[in-house]
Order: structure tokens, then sequence, then C-alpha cells
């Protein structure tokens, strides 16, 4: 009988070298392709970001060059810069793929086994997939988030409120990095090298924009077009696809305020902290970054389909870290939220069952609320210090 070389295939799918070249090569191709078929209008508004930050327009205007607006952070016009200044089709793939870069080495420094990371790596690369087809910078919002906890877990608070901060200024997002905080143990540390981060940050744009007045315009701008996105996101098809965004679309009432979801969110998200004895446990240390990865899509009115990456690395980490003793529960929640997840937005689902089943009552979102949910039920109760019999076998 002929002897076959899956076994030696399958093997390879478990080395770094072959998750980082092809997370690599689906970000270039997918920048190629874009670039050639001109689909690639979010990296246009990123692109513009800069020359409009040195010429002194404002940044969150509509521009005729692209159909929609920016509502980045002023910052985000220095990480654009070198992108911007390189032809379109170089510009849009080095965007991606060094999105992707940041990424793969966040994942990489975790306090995980080699096994556990190649885990996470395959179950988040749908996602991951559908972030580089929309040239997104969530790809480096969830690395920002990983790396803050990553750099607290190392006790090098000074870069974690670096990377912290920076991000917060590019995209709020990163900001739930704070929630680390109790972790650290050089609070004091990562207390004033925020507020030193901070100070840098805010004002480095006067370096390369007409000026100081300029600048604080700008952030007054990004202010009010925050706001007014949040508006326009309440009944969005693309976006609000969050816990939120099921209750405003199901309900169809714009009558009420999100803060009646957001505030008990907050309240269970905390009642975690209460529990300082398993702060020892590297396994609810590693449940609480999940549960800041699955909170931050799940409670934003902005979330989108590529910001599912959060998601899904959120939902592996859980997997990973939970003491649950119900293995199949896990197993089975794991492998729904996959499935779900990863085709519910995509053509292998049919046109009619999208605009009418997925689309309106944002069916992506159901399988990662129930995740949540034993998130926050593991973290109230379990013991992580618990001898683990079900521990997942990768």
């Amino acid at each position: 009988m002929e002897k076959t070389n899956i076994p030696a295939c399958m093997s390879r799918l478990k080395e770094y070298k072959t998750v980082f070249l092809l997370w690599m090569a689906t970000g270039a191709l997918y920048g190629i392709i874009k670039f050639l078929i001109g689909k690639y209008n979010n990296y246009k508004i990123y692109e513009g970001v800069f020359g409009h930050a040195v010429g002194g327009s404002s940044l969150y205007a509509s521009y005729p060059e692209y159909y929609d607006s920016n509502h980045y952070g002023i910052l985000f016009s220095l990480v654009i810069a070198p992108f911007s200044m390189l032809p379109h089709w170089a510009g849009i793939v080095l965007w991606i793929m060094g999105n992707t870069a940041l990424l793969y080495y966040a994942i990489r420094q975790l306090p995980l086994t080699r096994r556990q990371k190649i885990f996470v790596y395959w179950f988040a690369y749908c996602e991951l997939m559908t972030a580089q087809g929309v040239q997104q910078f969530n790809i480096s919002i969830c690395a920002i988030i990983l790396l803050t906890f990553v750099l607290i877990e190392k006790k090098r608070d000074f870069w974690a409120a670096c990377i912290l901060v920076a991000g917060t200024f590019i995209k709020l997002y990163p900001v739930v990095g704070f929630a680390f905080f109790f972790f650290s143990r050089r609070k004091m540390t990562l207390i004033f090298s925020s507020l030193f981060w901070a100070v840098l940050f805010f004002f480095l744009p006067v370096l390369y924009t007409p000026g100081v007045d300029y600048m604080v315009s700008q952030y007054v701008e990004w202010f009010h077009s925050l706001m007014l996105k949040n508006g326009e996101n309440m009944f969005a098809v693309s976006q609000n696809i969050s816990l939120l965004g099921l209750v405003r679309k199901v309900s169809g009432s714009a009558a009420y305020s999100d803060l009646w979801l957001i505030v008990p969110g907050l309240i269970l998200f905390c009642l975690s902290y209460l529990r300082v004895s398993q702060y020892r446990y590297l396994r609810f240390r590693l449940m609480m970054l999940a549960h800041v990865l699955l909170f931050v899509v799940l409670f934003s009115t902005g979330s989108e389909a590529s910001g599912y990456v959060l998601v899904m690395t959120g939902v592996a980490l859980w997997y990973l870290s939970t003491p649950s003793t119900h293995r199949r529960y896990n197993r089975w929640l794991l492998v729904v939220t996959l499935v779900v997840v990863s085709i519910s937005t995509t053509e292998l689902v049919p046109p009619f069952i999208r605009k009418y089943v997925i689309i309106p009552y944002v069916l992506k979102v159901w399988p990662c609320i129930l995740v949540w949910f034993t998130v926050c039920y593991d973290m109230c109760f379990r013991d992580f210090g618990a001898r683990l019999r079900n521990k997942p076998k990768l």
C-alpha cells in the first residue's frame, strides 16, 4: 500500500513557521487583489490622514477620493505616515502585512505552551482574514491589548503603558488594557508611565502639523466624529455587530440608552476583581484577557465583522484557561462559535439567509454572548487553582 504524507503535512501545521508564512501570504494576497480590483477604500482613508495632518486640513471631513471619513485619532497620522509615502500597491500590501506580523508576534509572546499558541493562531485565522480583506487596524488593536497584558506580566510596565496609551490615542478600544492594572506588581510605575506617555503622545503631532491650535481642534473634531458615528451605528448593517446591536436591532427601538446594557455589563465584568485570592493564578489572568477581548467588541456600537479577530482570540483563550469540568459543553460551545462566527457573513451562506436572518438578527454575535456569560460565571465562581482533570488536549 502506498504511503501517505498526510501525517507529515499535519505536523507542519503545528509549526510557527507554517503559521507565520500562511498569515503573511494571505495578507499579501488580499492586498494585491484589493488593489487590482480597486476595492481598498479603508486604506485610502488611512493613507490620506498623514497628508491632511501635515497640510492642516480636517482629519474628519469627507473627501472626494473616498466615500467615508476617518475616525482615528490624530496620532494615527504618524502610524500611517511611512505607508502613505509608498506607491498604493506597496502601501496597502505592507500595511496589511505589518498589522498581521504585529498580531502574530503578540500571540507568540503569550505565556502559553507552543501547542496552545498554535491553537490560538488557527482558531483566529478566519477572522484575521476578514480583517485583512478590509485592511482593518483592528488586527493591531488586538495585538496592542495582548502586548499590554504580556508586558505587565513581565513587569515591564513602562512599555506596557507606552503601547496602551498610544493605542488609546489612535483608537479608543485599547483603553481596556487598564483592566490589567490590578495584576501589575508595579502599579505606581504603570500609573506615572501612563501619565508620561499621555502627555508625550498628546503633543507629539505638533512636530509635523501646523501647530497646537490645529492639534487641539482635531482632538475636538475627533470627539464629535465619534459621537456622530455612534448614532449612525445604531441600526447600521455592517456596524454594531454586538450585544448592544442585537438588542437594538431586534427591538427596533432607538428610544433607550445603551447604558441600560453597558452598566450591567460593567458590573458583571468588575465582579471578578473581588476574587483577589485568584489573582496569583495565571489561568485567572488569562481569563481576564479573554474577558477584555470579548467585552470590548460585545459592548461597542462600532463593532464590525473585522473586529471579531479580537473575539475569536478571546474565545480561544477562554477555552485554554477555563477550570470548568464541563468538557462537552466547552467543546460544543467552542465549535459552534467557530462555525457561526466564521461563516455567518461569508458567501458560504445563501444571500437570502444572510439578508433576512443573519444580518437583522445579528446571528454572528449570539454564540459569542454565550461565551461571554460563561467567562463571567467562570471568573466569579470557578477555582482557578484547582487541578485541571479536563485540561483541553490540543
